[in-house]
């Protein structure tokens, strides 16, 4: 079984074709359903934030799983294969547990070093632990992520030189405020994780006073109580937009919640003199609607345009510790895995030998009655004794080379001389509950946040 990656990101794809591939939670368990329904698919694990979506999967061929799994992700998309090609990127065994890994310490983030991917990370694992699509090896895989994402943020500064997206949009909003937000009006849009996390970098930032809504208004009233803000109906979103100047549009809408419309009647009754209506739009699908930022006295700032102006990066020295230690731990786990390929193939072997064994024993039996038990007895201890030193050392000498780079093929040449039946190897059948910490210093819903 091989570990294949194919996704899409903020760096091959345009917000509008990631907006196509999103997969919100209640299409997880069908989409990954689809997925190790495929011919080449045995698991899966689905990643979907507003910066990538990527299928982790255990694929019996490369060929095939790529084909399997590009099918599903088109009809997710709406499309032909063939028309997501130039979008989405492929890599395989090694280079699938290089991304991923990278994807869980925040290398592979927008703002690099950014701690929210962690969280986003162990959610996709208890999404397929929860929908049964994880199996032993995705399940290994996984909990490594976590375990090294969690080692880079101990062990470095990437977290401190690394931001949120929250945090890192925001900045880019205070330019075009006369570089401050303190004392600024915001409003945010949404209740959810994104929403949250919003409300905590406002407050931490200064602006204010803040005022949230959502279409559920309990949840806007909760969270608006948590850090002394106001809540306003989504029916008065007009009015709450025509007197701020920040605002902070995560919603899980399937449609723009700030229409052209919308903001043209905000902007007619705002005044002009306070500046430019800031509207960060931090939500796949899109909450702000394309010709909004044709209007004047809008700044529109989205995920695309993140992209382009997010320059700044983590200390070269993080950076580059984290790098080693993402380096050290693919070899580990590359390491794990070729001594888990072979193991099967061992215990294989090992079986045979005992059926072989088992099976001249009986022809003895029938063919010596007149021996006593204690003789059949010394007889099949030492047909075993000798079975066991002859494989001994070919079974320990073979485990050594599987370690090794390379090493998958020693259990492929046993299986091949042996004519070995090597069973699929079934999930396990517990998963240990992985703890991220909390990585933002107010965040009601820790365990999203950078991607969303």
């Amino acid at each position: 079984m091989k570990l294949l990656v194919v996704g899409a990101s903020y760096r091959t794809a345009p917000v509008a074709t990631l907006e196509q591939l999103a997969v919100p939670p209640a299409d997880l368990t069908r989409t990954l359903d689809r997925l190790v329904a495929q011919p080449y698919v045995s698991e899966a694990v689905l990643v979907s934030t507003c910066n990538r979506v990527e299928v982790y999967a255990a694929v019996s061929g490369f060929h095939g799983g790529l084909g399997d799994i590009c099918a599903v992700l088109a009809e997710r998309a709406g499309c032909q294969p063939a028309a997501l090609a130039n979008n989405l990127y492929v890599h395989y065994d090694a280079a699938a547990v290089d991304h991923v890994f990278r994807v869980a310490t925040g290398l592979d983030s927008m703002v690099v070093g950014e701690a929210q991917i962690l969280g986003q990370i162990r959610d996709a694992y208890h999404g397929a632990t929860g929908a049964d699509s994880a199996g032993r090896l995705l399940h290994e895989l996984m909990q490594q992520a976590l375990r090294v994402g969690k080692r880079a943020h101990a062990e470095t500064g990437i977290d401190r030189a690394g931001q949120s997206v929250v945090t890192a949009a925001l900045e880019l909003a205070a330019g075009h405020l006369d570089g401050d937000l303190t004392g600024r009006p915001a409003l945010v849009v949404g209740a959810g994780a994104m929403g949250s996390l919003g409300v905590a970098t406002l407050s931490r930032l200064g602006a204010g006073p803040l005022t949230v809504t959502n279409r559920g208004a309990d949840r806007a009233v909760r969270l608006a109580e948590s850090y002394g803000a106001s809540a306003v109906p989504m029916a008065e979103l007009t009015a709450a937009l025509s007197t701020v100047d920040i605002v902070v549009a995560a919603t899980a809408a399937t449609a723009p919640v700030l229409t052209r419309q919308v903001v043209a009647r905000a902007l007619a009754e705002r005044d002009l003199a306070r500046g430019p209506l800031v509207l960060l739009d931090l939500a796949v699908p899109r909450d702000v609607e394309p010709g909004v930022a044709e209007l004047p006295g809008v700044e529109v700032i989205d995920i695309d345009r993140m992209a382009a102006l997010l320059a700044d990066g983590p200390a070269a020295s993080d950076a580059a510790a984290v790098e080693q230690i993402v380096t050290t731990e693919v070899e580990g786990f590359l390491t794990w895995l070729r001594g888990a390929d072979v193991a099967p193939t061992v215990a294989a072997l090992r079986g045979r030998a005992d059926d072989v064994v088992t099976a001249e024993l009986s022809r003895l039996a029938q063919r010596r009655p007149d021996l006593s038990d204690d003789q059949r007895a010394e007889v099949a201890r030492t047909v075993h004794r000798v079975v066991q030193r002859l494989l001994h050392q070919p079974t320990v000498r073979v485990r050594q080379l599987a370690a090794e780079p390379g090493g998958d093929q020693y259990a492929a040449l046993l299986r091949e001389l042996f004519d070995l039946q090597v069973p699929q190897t079934s999930p396990v059948d517990t998963v240990p509950d992985v703890v991220v910490p909390d990585v933002v210093e107010t965040d009601p819903a820790p365990s999203t946040g950078g991607e969303r």
